[in-house]
């Protein structure tokens, strides 16, 4: 059976790929057997992957909040959009949870002009430049200009001094992250210079939807009990990850939550959080 992607491209339907996909949500065998099946008697040829992950997702939510936040993973990122910042926001606390400090959105000073960085990390006196590309359609991809265009803002900031975390360092790597894929191109510049890169599933096992996965950085875009509004409102109140909302529940109250929604979005925040 045919199924049409995002890009528009024609090509077989994949049911093991799904199985996969809801495996990784936690859902228990029993449940995956079942969404699968109801899937395949409900696809049709022609249908888009769209319509089928909504199918899944949907399925997944009538069977647990937290599954399915789990494996709306992908487009809750997305939704850190459209402008991005969230995204680097995002970013930072990933880079964090691996004992990077951290700053984010700082104008720095070049050899030849200035430069907004959007994440500066420091680790082993190692400082780098961490600059976030960040798509909002599924199928956008990040090719060879952009290292290419990224080196040289490096290299026009690696000779200079700066103020950033204590007194005078230098930067002297650089990380490249996108939410989407890079180009093979893409790649190939980035290692030959010396550029570290990181998107949805790059690196193939030290990515951003693995390291997600090991250190539970869920975004709050995850949660199925809140609103795209309400979601926006955390984000407004510096509330980036699932895990900060189990720490500060309060928000949820500022945020115009009855009592008894608050209860349903802590267990899911819990239940996500606490999956292994």
């Amino acid at each position: 059976m045919k199924v049409i992607k995002y890009s528009g491209d024609i090509v077989d339907f994949n049911p093991l790929k799904l199985k996969q996909s809801l495996i990784k949500s936690g859902a228990s065998p029993t449940v995956v057997a079942t969404i699968l099946g109801a899937i395949q008697k409900e696809i049709y040829e022609g249908i888009s992957t769209k319509q089928i992950y909504k199918m899944a997702f949907g399925l997944l939510k009538k069977a647990s909040n937290s599954h399915a936040a789990r494996y709306n993973l992908k487009e809750a990122i997305r939704l850190l959009g459209p402008a991005g910042f969230f995204f680097e926001k995002y970013i930072a606390r990933l880079f964090a949870s691996e004992q990077y400090e951290t700053r984010t959105n700082i104008t720095l000073q070049g050899k030849c002009v200035s430069h907004e960085i959007d994440v500066l990390i420091k680790k082993d006196q190692i400082i780098s430049m961490v600059e976030c590309k960040f798509h909002m359609g599924k199928d956008a991809n990040s090719d060879v200009k952009v290292p290419m265009y990224i080196l040289s803002r490096l290299n026009d900031l690696k000779d200079k001094q700066h103020t950033i975390f204590s007194g005078k360092e230098s930067i002297s790597k650089c990380w490249i992250v996108t939410n989407n894929r890079f180009t093979a191109d893409a790649i190939a510049f980035a290692k030959c210079s010396g550029l570290n890169l990181l998107s949805w599933n790059y690196p193939e096992n030290n990515n951003i939807s693995t390291k997600n996965a090991d250190n539970n950085l869920y975004p709050v875009t995850c949660l199925t009990t809140l609103s795209l509004a309400e979601k926006d409102r955390l984000l407004v109140l510096d509330l980036i990850l699932v895990k900060e909302i189990l720490h500060n529940s309060d928000c949820l109250e500022k945020i115009g939550l009855s009592s008894n929604r608050i209860k349903n979005v802590l267990k899911e925040a819990s239940e996500l959080c606490e999956y292994m």
